[in-house]
């Protein structure tokens, strides 16, 4: 129960092991979706085909009998709307709430014939008896017909995939790390918007967020808030350096890991490394974003970059990575090109600053590369 009228009826996922085809969930995945019991009663939202049967059931819990009036579909994508087939199958009674893109889009993955709908804009109410949702369009976070719905009775936001995580809501896990894996991996791309909608988001008295993915919010919404604004400006959330290696033969990664070592040295407390071969891909895009200052360290490829760090620069600007400071170690020992490579991929990103020395390994770390390594320790300290 979120409130008196408000119900959870969604579902956990265990068993899936990739969200979306591509991140790793091991602690599973939570499809969440509300129901207000009112005059009238809306449903927020479905849930994955997966568990239809299970959120089906859940809904008929709540309803105890009665017939819900509208179905709001506040996001499209299939994670979230792959049992509305279901739910007008069971109830064709019911009125799909929508905004024009969303009733665009729906004939790409149903055919409902002439189902009853209300098409509503930035600002329309749908009043339910004591309750009134109102409707504030959030485009491009992170699908173009994504809108969002207050209830000023409870002063509850739905908040589609804005403030959601990875992990099963019976996981004990901080909210922190996987809302922000989730974050920039899924919602990164599109900080604009997202700022857009926090400032819309200002204007309304909020005391229970509930998202699409991950627990309802309550008492962090003030540090929710803060996160997702530093997050959607690209900001700096944590003071640190991180080391991101692809190695060839080992050396590379040798090197990575001295200049690590003088770092700390030189009282940088907070240096995180990260083997590209070996660290989730979601999870380097999580710590790239999270710090401001990056080293990237390659083995030189085919006249290239090694594919480890070419994949990963390319996500990174994929997910419009920018205002970071980002300093270069490359490796080759008859014709280096790691770094004409990997300056190439950062030109086309948004405020980078590379610093200076780029460090040239050739073969194995030897001691006449150390100065070089510790001027760019200093470089990357001052």
């Amino acid at each position: 129960m979120i409130t008196k009228d408000i119900r959870y009826i969604g579902v956990n996922d265990k068993d899936l092991d990739l969200f979306e085809g591509q991140y790793q969930i091991p602690n599973g995945i939570s499809y969440n979706s509300y129901v207000i019991l009112d005059e009238k009663i809306a449903v927020m939202d479905t849930v994955d085909k997966r568990k239809t049967a299970e959120f089906l059931q859940n809904l008929d819990r709540e309803l105890a009998g009665r017939i819900p009036d509208y179905l709001v579909i506040n996001h499209l994508e299939p994670d979230h709307a792959a049992s509305i087939q279901a739910v007008v199958e069971k109830y064709p009674s019911i009125t799909l709430v929508g905004n024009a893109k969303t009733f665009q889009m729906l004939p790409c993955f149903f055919s409902l014939g002439e189902q009853p709908k209300v098409v509503v804009k930035e600002g329309d109410t749908l009043s339910l008896g004591k309750h009134t949702l109102t409707f504030v369009m959030a485009p491009m976070v992170h699908w173009p017909e994504v809108m969002v719905a207050y209830d000023s009775c409870d002063k509850v936001l739905f908040s589609a995939d804005g403030f959601g995580k990875f992990g099963a809501l019976d996981v004990d896990e901080p909210w922190d790390d996987e809302a922000r894996r989730y974050y920039f991996n899924i919602v990164g791309k599109y900080g604009a918007p997202v700022q857009a909608l926090l400032k819309k988001a200002a204007g309304l008295d909020i005391q229970i967020v509930c998202p699409l993915h991950g627990p309802v919010l309550k008492e962090t919404i003030p540090h929710v808030l803060d996160l997702y604004q530093t997050w959607s400006s690209y900001g700096v959330e944590s003071e640190g350096i991180v080391i991101a290696y692809a190695t060839l033969h080992g050396n590379t990664g040798m090197a990575a890991r001295k200049l690590e070592e003088i770092l700390r040295q030189k009282g940088c407390g907070n240096v995180v490394v990260m083997d590209l071969a070996r660290t989730d891909t979601a999870k380097a895009l999580e710590n790239a974003f999270r710090y401001g200052k990056i080293v990237l360290a390659a083995s030189s490829y085919n006249a290239g970059l090694m594919p480890y760090m070419e994949d990963f620069l390319h996500h990174l600007a994929a997910k419009a990575y920018q205002k970071r400071t980002v300093a270069l170690i490359e490796n080759g020992s008859w014709a280096p090109s790691a770094a004409k490579t990997m300056r190439e991929i950062l030109s086309g990103m948004k405020e980078i600053t590379v610093v200076e020395p780029v460090v040239t390994v050739r073969g194995v770390l030897k001691e006449s590369d150390i100065p070089a390594l510790e001027a760019l320790a200093d470089a990357l300290l001052s």
